[in-house]
């Protein structure tokens, strides 16, 4: 019953979105048309209908059946993609299929230029173009990574005998409380998974409370927590050499994942503390690019010098206009800021506070980190990370690490530890996959 309610408003769902989706495409298009994008880029219309080319086909369909792990964007990409790692280091011969639903995802995925690695884009969730995809990619297992649930592409392939795993499954509270209301409806939908891999054994009370069954949960560790880095190579030396020459040579805040208007926040930030650091330096890299422009206008009259365009002379500002780095900018801070976390933002929530963490630096967030609520817990008890109200505190807080070095040192050091449950998430959860 749950699945076929969903059948039948999910078009109509579909239908109310699409003229607000459409829009958002092409205006996250045209914030990036500047950019250069890799061989193969497209927007994939026809593949979020199951429909591929004939040249995409063949490569589907050359070899044994893949791994097929279904992300939405950025940031579930990069699992995606640290995953598929550990699970071809586990199985050298094996292929993958890695889908998403934006296109700086799949840009992203072109990027790695592997040939084991197949990327295409997220069939949309009707049974046809669901179906299409399937037959298309012929999987022996299909991994969803954190949170994307697609009842019609998981009920369709369990119906084929593929095997259905949920990989760093994230569960917030307030998804928690909404899942609960309908109860009745989830518990159908989580129970077409085969499997779902949790970050702690705590989390395990929040996903059988919606009904997944306690014996398809598995404690595996979080992968986005897992060494940051993963065994991807460090961009730290090129990022610097390109930095030097801005004037970037001092202490620098890396601000991660930011939304308006946090941008002018820090840069109030920056104008402050500036008169007893003077070589003090601001990276900014905003959760969406196509920002970039908006952002450069808000920061005026600072010297902004964007990642994807020439710039002559020093900059007050480097403002990171290209997608899936922000894990290397990271590692050129003296401090980070993590952003969605501040108030006055469309959208609160706190982007990702382990990835700093796991690097070993010192961290400052805003008050809202609902969506990291037990790992920001888990920080601040151990006096690993600092929250602020406002942006007068943020100065406040700044101003202390930039101060004591020795600080910064301890506290990244606590941060990396608060982290150890973690390590290895990656390979456990790719053993698991088939």
């Amino acid at each position: 019953m749950a699945l076929l309610l969903y059948r039948l408003l999910y078009p109509l769902a579909f239908l109310l979105a699409a003229p607000f989706y459409v829009a958002r495409l092409r205006r996250r298009e045209r914030g990036r048309s500047s950019q250069a994008k890799p061989d193969g880029y497209h927007l994939g219309i026809a593949q979020r209908f199951g429909r591929y080319d004939p040249e995409l086909r063949a490569r589907l369909a050359d070899g044994s059946a893949p791994i097929w792990l279904c992300s939405i964007s950025v940031g579930e990409t990069i699992v995606a993609l640290k995953l598929a790692r550990a699970f071809r280091q586990q199985n050298p011969a094996a292929r993958i299929v890695i889908s998403v639903t934006t296109s700086t995802g799949y840009e992203l995925l072109l990027r790695e230029k592997t040939d084991w690695l197949i990327p295409i884009y997220n069939p949309l969730d009707f049974r046809f173009a669901a179906r299409a995809a399937l037959n298309a990619v012929r999987p022996k297992s299909l991994v969803l990574i954190e949170g994307g649930i697609w009842p019609n592409l998981l009920s369709l392939a369990r119906a084929q005998g593929v095997r259905t795993v949920l990989a760093s499954a994230r569960l917030s509270p307030r998804s928690e409380r909404r899942w609960q209301k309908f109860r009745w409806l989830a518990g159908p939908v989580w129970r077409l998974f085969d499997l779902v891999c949790i970050p702690t054994d705590e989390d395990a009370v929040r996903f059988t409370n919606i009904g997944v069954p306690v014996d398809r949960l598995k404690q595996t560790g979080n992968i986005k927590f897992d060494n940051a880095g993963g065994d991807a190579p460090s961009r730290e030396v090129e990022f610097r050499t390109l930095i030097e020459p801005l004037g970037f040579r001092g202490e620098i805040i890396v601000a991660g994942s930011t939304w308006a208007p946090e941008e002018k926040a820090l840069a109030a930030v920056l104008g402050e503390l500036r008169s007893e650091w003077p070589d003090l330096r601001l990276i900014i890299v905003p959760r969406h690019v196509e920002r970039a422009d908006e952002i450069a206008r808000s920061l005026a009259p600072l010297r902004v010098a964007r990642r994807s365009q020439p710039f002559t002379g020093e900059a007050d500002v480097l403002l990171v206009d290209t997608t899936g780095e922000l894990r290397d900018w990271y590692r050129l801070a003296t401090v980070v800021f993590v952003g969605k976390s501040l108030p006055g933002i469309a959208e609160v929530g706190g982007q990702n506070v382990g990835e700093p963490a796991a690097l070993g630096l010192p961290v400052v967030f805003g008050p809202h980190m609902e969506n990291f609520r037990d790992l920001t817990a888990q920080l601040l008890a151990s006096n690993a990370a600092i929250q602020v109200s406002e942006t007068k505190s943020l100065v406040t807080a700044v101003h202390t690490l930039l101060s004591d070095p020795n600080e910064r040192t301890v506290m990244g050091a606590r941060a990396k530890e608060t982290l150890t449950p973690h390590q290895g998430a990656t390979a456990r959860t790719a053993a698991l996959l088939g």
